[in-house]
């Protein structure tokens, strides 16, 4: 997958911060003409944070819509549908930031599952691990953000998904590494 330009960024970033403001005030967000690559399927994320803290990040980890429906639906559920938060409320609107992150296909990590730390790296790789049943998904900027190495971005990956932490050195339990191209207000 191609990464997007700054432009296209700026458009996606305008994007999600429409569908943000559109799901709380409970419109329908604005269609304005886009370039191609919105019309390709994207796995994408988007976090909002409020004076500095989460306030809700939901995504689509595959490439399952295209890129515009895609951003519009992870803004929409980031605002309203957060498990752990209450829905954004329009007295909020003027605090929250957003962030876009835009996914590369997620991939399993091959080899001896003993191995996999050593493949991935922090600051680049996001992680979705998966099994019993469950799956959890941490973004390559957590691990920056809290300062973890491979061995705890794993660990932490793992209680993502309601597993015990170093899951992750169990054959049965999948891991994947995908990338992220990163876009904030």
């Amino acid at each position: 997958m191609t990464q997007l330009s700054d432009e296209e960024g700026r458009l996606g970033m305008a994007l999600a911060r429409q569908a943000v403001e559109a799901a709380v005030r409970r419109q329908r967000p604005a269609q304005a003409p886009l370039p191609p690559v919105f019309s390709e399927p994207r796995g994408v994320f988007v976090t909002l944070t409020r004076n500095g803290e989460l306030r809700g990040c939901i995504g689509l980890p595959y490439p399952v819509a295209p890129l515009a429906k895609a951003i519009v639906e992870a803004g929409t559920s980031a605002a309203l549908q957060d498990p752990r938060f209450p829905p954004v409320q329009p007295s909020e609107l003027a605090s929250i930031r957003v962030e876009l992150t835009v996914l590369t296909m997620p991939a399993p990590i091959g080899g001896p599952a003993e191995s996999r730390a050593g493949q991935v790296e922090v600051g680049r790789h996001g992680l979705i691990v998966r099994g019993h049943g469950t799956s959890g998904l941490l973004l390559p900027q957590v691990a920056t953000e809290y300062g973890w190495a491979a061995l705890e971005f794993l660990d932490q990956t793992c209680r993502k998904a309601g597993l015990q932490a170093g899951c992750w050195r169990r054959p049965e339990v999948e891991v994947s590494l995908f990338e992220g191209q990163i876009f904030h207000e």
